[in-house]
Parts: structure tokens; sequence; C-alpha cells
């Protein structure tokens, strides 16, 4: 198996946003071609416009270059689902964490919330804290495992479990504070405070919206005349991240394919079954021939092997490392744990959805705002607050109406079954409508996808296009995540 000093990749990865960011902030002088005036000159008003070299890869990601690929079964649908029926889409260019989340950084994350919102908000770090007892069988003894898996050092490289879609989302917006957090610190404009509490912690909406001080060491010159001299940082400046989040269905099955490492010019040599070519062990290294490339069950009562010759060598999880990486550089793609995506589950997503960045589960919001037209102040948390966008203010709009799209083309008012939906219409979630749980389904709006083969699945599921659905209040042994974070500006990297 590949080894990988992961100290020196966190070191270098630092220091590579760092230079970016430095880079991007120093602007030319420069002038507009539609006007005549300069950029950057107090003298004339002070428009900054600052240099922009190439989006920063934030710390865990790796660059995802999109395209166009077939989307969905490489398998025979032995499930009989009619889920995942071959579909060209296209998928933008993005970033995802090289491995899935681990204990260590699940605990980080814990530990931060407990230092800054334990003594108020006690119910905030209860709600973030993973299921433990998700490894109980009662057939089979686990207890020790429930026990250590999250906190014994043994286990720390190995991936969380026991997290549903909602923490997994948590710790996503989390994560995009700390890291922006963290370049302002390194680019010496916020000093390090490991005093905040609750509202006094940093966000970074609220930053954004003027609604956070912190500790200032040296704000931004501000070249406005008008101005005070100083100034926060905008967006405008190329220094704040965007925000890491979970997954697309379609980003995280295209990332997992990885054609880049599959195709000549624009023809795909091989079609995938899983995340690399052939089958479930090594056959392209003369020094690893036969070795597994995943960590999932072989077969009835097969987790590991034989004793003296362990085939993958995990009767759980496995270290987030372990085994080889795919084309894109991103390790467990197919087995160790499945990983919760953003999506809605539909068992027709796949004719519904557009073919550009498919996605199933929008909810459109606004930031909420005061009666003088300013963005409301925010919550005990520290956090912007933020509401659905009316029927009323996007009435004269073509591309939507409501906030909640959940159900569009499929369980809302033009899709649905029941004869009587006329009566209905002052409910907005009409998906009861065409999805009755309980009753005549198990799919409503809670219902999120999950992808890939686990520990404790068979090779069926460790192909990419396979897809499966969970409430996203519950959780398991064998379902992680990873984040993801959009890529801005051009589909390449360095050219």
């Amino acid at each position: 198996m590949i080894k990988i000093n992961k100290k020196n990749i966190s070191r270098l990865s630092k220091f590579s946003i760092l230079l970016l960011l430095l880079s991007a902030c120093s602007s030319k002088s420069e002038q507009s071609s539609t006007t005549g005036w300069d950029y950057n000159n107090p003298d004339n008003g002070g428009f900054e416009v600052s240099e922009f070299q190439d989006q920063a890869t934030g710390p865990g990601l790796v660059f995802i270059e999109g395209g166009t690929f077939v989307m969905g079964r490489t398998e025979q649908d032995v499930m009989t689902d009619w889920n995942n029926v071959p579909r060209r889409v296209t998928v933008s260019s993005f970033y995802m964490d090289e491995t899935e989340i681990r204990n260590l950084d699940y605990l980080e994350y814990l530990y931060w919330l407990g230092r800054v919102y334990g003594t108020d908000f006690p119910e905030t770090v209860k709600k973030a804290q993973p299921d433990q007892l998700v490894w109980r069988n009662e057939l089979s003894y686990n207890e020790d495992i429930s026990e250590f898996y999250l906190h014994h050092p043994a286990y720390r490289d190995y991936p969380v479990v026991g997290v549903n879609w909602i923490q997994a989302n948590d710790y996503c917006a989390w994560r995009t504070d700390r890291v922006n957090e963290d370049i302002l610190i390194q680019m010496g404009i916020l000093e390090v405070n490991p005093d905040q509490t609750n509202d006094n912690s940093f966000n970074t909406d609220a930053y954004l919206a003027g609604q956070y001080e912190g500790l200032v060491r040296e704000d931004l010159e501000d070249l406005n005349p008008s101005g005070s001299g100083t100034r926060k940082v905008r967006m405008e400046d190329n220094i704040l991240l965007p925000k890491y989040r979970l997954p697309t269905e379609a980003e995280w099955e295209y990332a997992a394919l990885g054609l880049i490492g599959n195709t000549m010019y624009e023809r795909v040599i091989e079609r995938r079954i899983y995340p690399w070519n052939g089958h479930l062990t090594r056959t392209d290294d003369k020094n690893a021939y036969g070795e597994m490339v995943a960590n999932y069950k072989r077969g009835r009562g097969d987790y590991m092997g034989v004793a003296g010759n362990l085939n993958d060598a995990a009767d759980h999880t496995a270290p987030v490392y372990a085994f080889w990486p795919n084309d894109y550089g991103l390790y467990n793609m197919a087995g160790n744990v499945s990983e919760w995506v953003l999506d809605v589950y539909r068992p027709l997503s796949h004719d519904d959805m557009t073919d550009l960045n498919p996605f199933r589960g929008n909810v459109y919001k606004k930031k909420s705002i005061d009666s003088d037209g300013m963005v409301k102040e925010k919550d005990s948390l520290g956090r912007i607050v933020y509401e659905n966008v009316t029927v009323e203010e996007n009435v004269n709009r073509r591309n939507y109406r409501k906030a909640n799209n959940i159900n569009y083309l499929d369980g809302d008012y033009s899709t649905v079954l029941a004869n009587d939906w006329l009566t209905e219409q002052g409910n907005e979630n009409t998906t009861k409508l065409m999805y009755e749980y309980a009753v005549s389904s198990m799919v409503n709006d809670e219902a999120r996808v999950y992808k890939g083969g686990s520990w404790k699945d068979k090779a069926y599921y460790l192909s990419p296009g396979t897809r499966r659905f969970l409430d996203e209040k519950q959780s398991t042994d064998n379902i992680g995540f990873r984040c993801a974070m959009t890529r801005v500006g051009a589909p390449f990297q360095g050219k």
C-alpha cells in the first residue's frame, strides 16, 4: 500500500494557500476598459479590483476537473430498483476531500463546540455527538468497539461513523468558518482568539455582514476617500474560500469513477465498473498482483480473509489512507464506509434532473432582513439567520418561483397522482400526494442519498453508480462522509 506523510501534506497545503492569497491581494494598477478611470486609486474614488490568479485549494481538498460522463448503472441492476438508468451529464469542476472525515477530525469539531458553546448551549454539543451505539447488533458482540471506536487513539485515522446527514452538514458549515478564520489569521488580519464563546465566535457570513469584529491585528487599507482608512475583508478580495459542503450525488459519482486517468482525448477507453480499471484485485502492478483494492465483504462471513494472509486486512473499517487512491487521488471511494451526499432521494432522479450539475434538493433561502433593510442581527451562536424566499418576491422570475423545489417534477402539483390534488393547494409541501411515506413508499423529503459500498457490503455496491437512501436523521456503523467545495472561475487549474 502507498505510504503518505500526511504531516508534510498538511504543511504544504497551508503554505500554498497563504502563497496564493498573498499574491492575489497584490493588485496591479489598471484602468477600466469602459471608462478609462484607474482602479485602486483613492484620488478618483478608490474603486478596488483585486488580482485573481486561481482559487486556492482548501485544506484536505483535491481538485476535481469536471467534464461529461455517463452517470448511472455500470453493473447489472441486481436489486431491480431501476433507479440509476445511465444518462450522460456534465459536472462542473469542484474540490473534494482526499479522504473520508476521520474520527480525529470529528473529535476536533466536538472539542471546539464544547469549548465555545458547552457552558451556555450544551444542547448544541449534544446534537453533534455521533451515535456510538450504531455498532451494537442483537446477535453480535460489539460492546468494546462501541466504547472505543470514536475516542481511542488506535482509531483516530479511521472514518467517523454514526453521523447522520444533518450532523454531516453541520460539520461542513463549522469547517468553513474554521478554515476562513485561520486564513484571516495567517494573513495577519485577525489575531488568534481562544476565548471565543457563543455569539462572539467567528462565522464567515457574520464577518462579511459586518457583525463580527474579533481580535483585529490589522484590517485592510480602505481606498475609499470617504471611508475610515481601514476596512474588513470582502468576498471581492479573493481571500476567503467558498463553503465546504457535502458533494452532490453527481459530483460524488463523477469523482469516484476517476475518468481523468481513463481517457484519450475525448474517448473513454473503458467504462469502469469500479473506481479503477479491472476487477477487485490489483492487476496493473506486478509487485501488488492479487492484493485487494478496497475494504469490502468478499463473501458470506468473510470480512477480512484468513489469518496469515488477510485480504483487505480490516474486519470493520480501515484507516482512511488504506489502499490505493483513484486517478483523482481520492482514497476509499469504494468500500470502507458509504458516504452521505447532498441529494434528496427520488427513484426517477436520473430521468427528471437537468444534464448540467444535476441535483435534487434545492430549498432557496435568503438572509433575513429587518425593517430598515439591513441583515438581521446574528443569532445566539453567532450565525446569520436565513429564511426561505417567497413566491411573491419571485413572481416575475422564469427560473424558479418558490423556495422548496425538492419535489419539482416528482411530487409537485403538476405530477401528483392523487385525484383530489386541487384541494391540497394550501400545502406548500406536496410530496405526500405522490409518496405516502410508510404507506405506499419509504420515500419522503428527508430521504437522503448515500453512495459507495462499505466494509459490510458485497462487491455490487462498490460500483459508483449504485444508490441507496436513508432518513437524514438516522445513522449507521457503515456510513461516513467527506466534504466538497465549489470551484469558482475556470474549470481547469494552473493554465
